[in-house]
């Protein structure tokens, strides 16, 4: 029989979690306002892996989300799924059906000895790969543990939740020359992926500004259990005040822009609004006396934060999952030539006047996107989840630089402690750190993905 916890008692005992992994005993801390920079000696700015004609892939955490980066995996090829580690042993025996399934011999399950397991999966199987769909507390420990003991990694998002943890994913990666991806699906997109071509293209001119965010109201889901169990995402919310979800607007944005990659985030500034819309639905749900109508929640219901990038760019990115509003990221991008934006309709203006971006489709589609447009259809979010792991493994398999490597991930997910530091110091400037430790200025851009 599984064992119930109350939800006040998550943080001392909680033993399960949403998608694979539980928090346990961890506490979620609050950032401190000192700024913390890494000086260290610049080391090699690109990882290119010898090809691996078949990624041996262990995977951790396989609920919702995992389960299907699962099914992805399985329908590549040159994929073999090795190990799967889970706490749950109902995920545990799913997932392994679900190889089965596929036509691969079944994995070795482990799980069963509790949220470290993940260690015995890296310490007794050798693999390539492994791919991490865990609460968000465990994916640098997991990242990092993978690429110590011999596996290049890639986590769900945020990949990493302190400023802290964005150092040690790249200060592993580079000691032991591994990938560490944070995997951000909405890169590829397929709106995304025709503006990023736009772009390219040359069709905005120099990039002036962009606007993004995740405006998604999750109050159900942080209260429901079918989704977040034992409400270990609630928890975020009532001890942190800041973006703790920027890199779906970031990611795309940051290609765009080339930020590690010719450009970087110089400073940020965040501002929050007051905290009302955990506080109403929890009484809403369960009464004005119950703990959780009664907890104070740290996150303001909006969050904005404004960073300007070296090139003298700014991007608004917007936070916003406590309130009634239809889904939205938002997605802007200015030019001297020109602007479109994808929310709450899809256009583009050269003028005075809109048109529909769909218009753009015929001569700027994105050859990635029109490749593997078919083979996409019925994955997770739209196909855009497939297609970021299609990418993965064809990077993987053919010896090639990520579209998206450690050094991006760590600049946009240092955005969720940073925009917390500008919050807490009274909306003041944070400087923004160099991940890449002054590699920035020559290393090249994101091309254009024609390959499949």
């Amino acid at each position: 029989m599984t064992k119930k916890y109350d939800r006040r008692d998550f943080l001392k005992n909680s033993g399960a979690a949403g998608i694979g992994l539980a928090i346990g005993g961890m506490v979620l801390k609050k950032a401190s306002a000192k700024s913390l920079i890494n000086t260290a000696t610049p080391q090699d700015g690109h990882f290119i892996n010898k090809p691996i004609e078949r990624v041996r892939i262990g995977f951790v955490g396989i609920g919702n989300q995992g389960s299907g980066h699962l099914r992805n995996l399985l329908r590549l090829e040159g994929v073999e799924l090795v190990a799967v580690c889970d706490i749950h042993a109902g995920h545990r025996d799913r997932a392994v059906k679900i190889v089965e399934k596929a036509g691969q011999p079944a994995p070795k399950a482990y799980g069963q000895k509790g949220i470290e397991d993940y260690k015995r999966m890296c310490d007794e199987n050798k693999m390539d790969l492994v791919y991490n769909a865990t609460p968000w507390e465990f994916h640098t420990p997991i990242c990092t543990y993978a690429m110590k003991t011999g596996s290049h990694a890639a986590t769900e998002i945020p990949g990493s939740i302190t400023i802290e943890e964005c150092w040690k994913t790249v200060e592993y990666a580079e000691k032991f020359k591994k990938h560490c991806i944070t995997m951000e699906n909405c890169n590829y997109d397929s709106t995304e992926l025709l503006l990023f071509n736009m772009v390219r293209q040359g069709v905005f001119g120099e990039l002036l500004h962009a606007e993004c965010g995740y405006l998604h109201d999750l109050r159900g889901w942080k209260f429901g259990e079918a989704y977040y169990p034992h409400d270990w995402r609630l928890q975020h919310s009532i001890r942190r005040n800041a973006d703790l979800y920027p890199t779906h607007g970031l990611g795309p944005i940051s290609q765009w822009m080339d930020i590690t990659r010719g450009n970087k985030f110089e400073h940020l500034t965040s501002f929050s609004t007051q905290s009302r819309g955990l506080k109403l639905e929890a009484i809403k749900r369960y009464g004005k006396d119950h703990p959780l109508a009664k907890t104070d929640y740290a996150l303001g219901d909006v969050v904005n934060t404004v960073i300007k990038t070296n090139r003298g760019q700014t991007i608004l990115v917007t936070h916003d999952t406590n309130s009634p509003r239809p889904y939205s990221r938002r997605i802007v991008i200015q030019g001297t030539k020109g602007l479109a934006r994808k929310y709450p309709d899809e256009k583009y203006s050269s003028g005075h006047k809109w048109q529909d971006l769909e218009e753009m489709k015929e001569k700027y589609d994105h050859p990635l996107k029109k490749a593997l447009r078919e083979k996409s259809q019925g994955a997770g979010h739209g196909g855009m989840d497939f297609i970021e792991d299609y990418r993965l493994i064809y990077c993987l398999r053919n010896g090639e630089p990520m579209d998206s490597d450690v050094y991006d991930g760590a600049s946009m997910n240092s955005v969720v402690t940073l925009s917390e530091r500008s919050i807490a110091a009274g909306n003041s400037s944070v400087q923004c750190p160099d991940f890449t430790r002054g590699k920035w200025k020559v290393r090249k851009p994101v091309p254009i993905v024609d390959k499949v």
